[in-house]
């Protein structure tokens, strides 16, 4: 039994029946005949399924967004923002997604030529987080969908809710049952469905431990993984920004969603000769911040995702404090009922402590002073992660600087750093490997056939 709860709350959501061995092998046998039958649509038929589903999300976006916020705690206003870029998706999967499946040709040395056709390939799991429990779904389903593959979801035990509806709103998008199913399991099975036959691949965004796992199980069994694990992205702030922007755009990074997603700016690293007046704003802005209900159109903190992550975090600011870090205000737990905690900030992190290469999955950042652009370089790359970061700088000399020295998968300049739909979006280092997003996430989990064709 799985029970979701609003960690606004506290109380008790909903209870959900788990599925036993028995009801696994019956979802991945549907899954299986799903395949046979999918992979041989043509491409028509699956843009229209994308195109009904950016038109339902549209719809629904009201009750999609409130289930979110209910079950996982996001603001409401950000919840309706993860809904829109899913639809977002869905529309640009359907209207730019046949010409990502072109054929790509070769002329040959012998004067011959070869095709390199994309074909599917067959059921893939995705095993899913809490923290944007659509947008991080449908990066995988709507690619799995256009490519002709079918995909079974493990989705994270808080939103479960979520996941049914996402499978519901696809079989009203006119998709053939098991096109896309809900596994509704604890973590436990994942191992033996990753080592079934009938799954040919695997996808999965959340912790590194996790991600370890996933990857030793799929390379016991040869299967192909992408991996979005976490990030502690760096945010950058050099004296040509503009600080107004910056100073806005650095708390927006620390506390969107709560303070709990992989690529929101979780060190500030500020160039020293504006480091005094940046800090000085940064904090009064972040003390500014009350946690409120996260049902309010003007909530900018709700609560975290659950009462154990809260508490995680709290051990973390406690482990910072052990190891000399100053805790320059907030951090703590408030008394009422749910999973709420103030934002917080972290000074004098030492690089290569357990505090200054962890990720904090919460609303607690951590503030350096950066000598010159190669000290913030430093302090930047001395993490085991290279998810996203973001560079604030209107130097020309300094982009490129930093856009060749951040070692992530994504530099994100004068903005906070997010996905983009019509650009790849992954991770190096202990961050994962592999793409999403764009037709290199299409072609993730797509075999590139070659066929040759002799000279006449």
């Amino acid at each position: 039994m799985i029970t979701t709860t609003n960690p606004a709350t506290g109380e008790t959501i909903a209870e959900y029946e788990t599925l036993d061995r028995n009801g696994i092998d019956a979802k991945l046998e549907t899954a299986t005949r799903a395949y046979r039958d999918w992979r041989t649509r043509d491409v028509g038929r699956r843009t229209d399924v994308l195109q009904k589903l950016s038109e339902l999300f549209g719809r629904h976006e009201d009750e999609l967004a409130k289930l979110a916020t209910t079950e996982m705690g996001k603001p409401i206003k950000q919840a309706r923002a993860e809904v829109q870029k899913c639809a977002s998706l869905f529309a640009y999967l359907a209207s730019d997604g046949p010409a990502m499946l072109e054929s790509e040709w070769w002329e040959l040395g012998d004067g011959g030529k070869a095709e390199g056709r994309w074909l599917p390939q067959g059921p893939v799991l995705a095993v899913m987080p809490w923290n944007f429990p659509y947008w991080q779904v449908v990066r995988f389903l709507g690619p799995t969908i256009l490519a002709g593959n079918v995909g079974v979801l493990k989705h994270a035990s808080l939103v479960q809710g979520v996941a049914a509806k996402l499978e519901e709103l696809t079989l009203e998008a006119d998709a053939p049952e098991g096109v896309f199913q809900n596994l509704c399991v604890s973590s436990k099975p994942i191992g033996d469905v990753i080592a079934d036959t009938r799954i040919v691949a695997a996808t999965l965004t959340g912790s590194e431990g996790a991600g370890r796992a996933v990857a030793e199980q799929a390379g016991r069994n040869l299967k192909k993984v992408v991996l979005e694990l976490g990030g502690s992205d760096p945010f950058i702030v050099m004296p040509s920004a503009d600080m107004d922007q910056a100073v806005k755009d650095a708390v927006t990074a620390r506390i969107q969603n709560n303070g709990q997603s992989c690529i929101c700016g979780k060190r500030t690293i500020v160039h020293a000769d504006v480091y005094d007046d940046f800090a000085d704003r940064f904090v009064s802005a972040l003390k500014d911040i009350e946690p409120t209900d996260p049902m309010d159109e003007d909530c900018e903190l709700g609560p975290l995702s659950s009462e154990g992550q809260r508490d995680t975090v709290l051990d973390q600011v406690a482990k910072a404090k052990d190891e000399g870090c100053t805790l320059l205000f907030g951090g703590e737990k408030l008394d009422r009922d749910g999973a709420w905690m103030t934002a917080g900030l972290l000074t004098d992190v030492e690089l290569g402590s357990e505090t200054g290469t962890d990720e904090i999955f919460g609303p607690v950042g951590q503030l350096y002073k950066a000598k010159d652009k190669d000290h913030a370089l430093t302090i930047a790359n001395a993490i085991p992660f290279g998810l996203g970061s973001a560079v604030w700088t209107n130097d020309d000399g300094e982009r490129e600087f930093f856009a060749n020295g951040i070692e992530a998968g994504m530099t994100t300049f004068n903005a906070v750093n997010g996905s983009k739909i019509e650009a790849p979006f992954g991770g190096i280092k202990n961050s994962g490997y592999g793409r999403e997003l764009s037709h290199h996430g299409l072609h993730e989990f797509m075999n590139l056939k070659t066929l040759v064709y002799p000279a006449d």
